[in-house]
């Protein structure tokens, strides 16, 4: 009976395979790298981080108070003291669209992050159990798309009262079917792969499965989705403060501040210039970077 044994030519020979050897790279470090090359992206990113930065420091760098009022200083044009101007009521603004990029970000962020784990749950349930279930969310996610979302949003703004808060509300409502659509569709496809028949053989229960594996696996739509969502939440919050629903008097809220500035616009039209194109900027920058993140973690859907 022979014996196995190590010889000099053998270790040299493993010690050879092992260091050449390709590197396995997982399906993240891929995603991470040609999202590193994608240039439209990287613009995006820098835009988004740029308003970010600015919404969080925004009371260090604002040079007034965005609720001072000075009637004497009214629709003055901009000049080396007020970089934007001021207002029909003297106030800077400047300051004021510093700080209205904190409430269009908040508002865009967080209305996002509900509809999206409320949508996500509501769509995990109806892909997952189907029949009775999956009947009434689908037929909820079917009423909630019959309207336009904008009109939906206008009337639970109504029933709720207007502010800022009820807006956020209304806008994650409004969006809700769009994640749980999205989901319960790949849920449908996920849970017959054969790795889920064999976490049931292994007698891992519907929890586990959910969980650990149809919920990972679900999650590459849902981050392109929630991206561009975040865009489109900052234009209705901005609808909505353009009708007067939204944020209220004093709150530079952007579209708020378009509502008060256009019979002004012949006269000073940098009233409405300055926030109109701060709005432009970020969902230009949300769609960029979702338009990235799609064609990275899901190029099927640009195909």
């Amino acid at each position: 009976m022979s014996q196995f044994s190590l010889e000099p030519n053998n270790l040299s020979t493993t010690r050879t395979v092992l260091t050449t050897s390709p590197v396995v790279s997982g399906p993240w470090r891929d995603a991470l790298r040609a999202f590193q090359h994608n240039k439209m992206t990287f613009v995006g990113l820098s835009i988004i981080v740029f308003f970010i930065i600015i919404a969080l420091i925004a009371p260090w760098i604002a040079p007034f108070d965005y609720k001072e009022q000075n009637l004497v200083s009214r629709l003055q044009s901009p000049s080396a003291e007020h970089w934007f101007g001021t207002d029909d009521l003297g106030r800077d603004l400047l300051s004021r669209t510093l700080y209205g990029a904190r409430i269009s970000l908040w508002v865009g962020f967080l209305s996002v992050i509900g509809s999206m784990i409320v949508g996500t749950a509501l769509g995990l349930i109806a892909g997952f159990y189907g029949k009775w279930a999956d009947m009434i969310i689908s037929r909820l996610f079917d009423i909630l798309l019959a309207f336009p979302g904008i009109l939906l949003a206008i009337a639970i703004v109504a029933i709720l009262g207007p502010s800022l808060e009820n807006a956020l509300y209304a806008i994650a409502i409004v969006n809700v079917p769009t994640y749980g659509r999205l989901v319960r569709s790949k849920v449908l496809s996920v849970k017959t792969e054969e790795y889920i028949t064999s976490a049931r053989a292994l007698g891992a229960n519907n929890a586990r499965i959910i969980l650990r594996y149809i919920l990972p696996n679900s999650l590459t739509p849902i981050i392109v989705q929630g991206t561009l969502g975040i865009g489109t939440a900052i234009i209705e919050a901005a609808a909505l403060g353009f009708l007067g629903l939204g944020a209220q008097p004093p709150e530079p809220e952007w579209g708020k501040m378009l509502s008060d500035s256009r019979q002004f616009i012949q006269n000073a039209p940098w009233t409405v210039i300055f926030s109109g194109i701060s709005i432009m900027l970020t969902v230009l920058g949300f769609n960029l970077m979702g338009d990235g993140l799609r064609d990275v973690l899901a190029p099927r859907a640009k195909r």
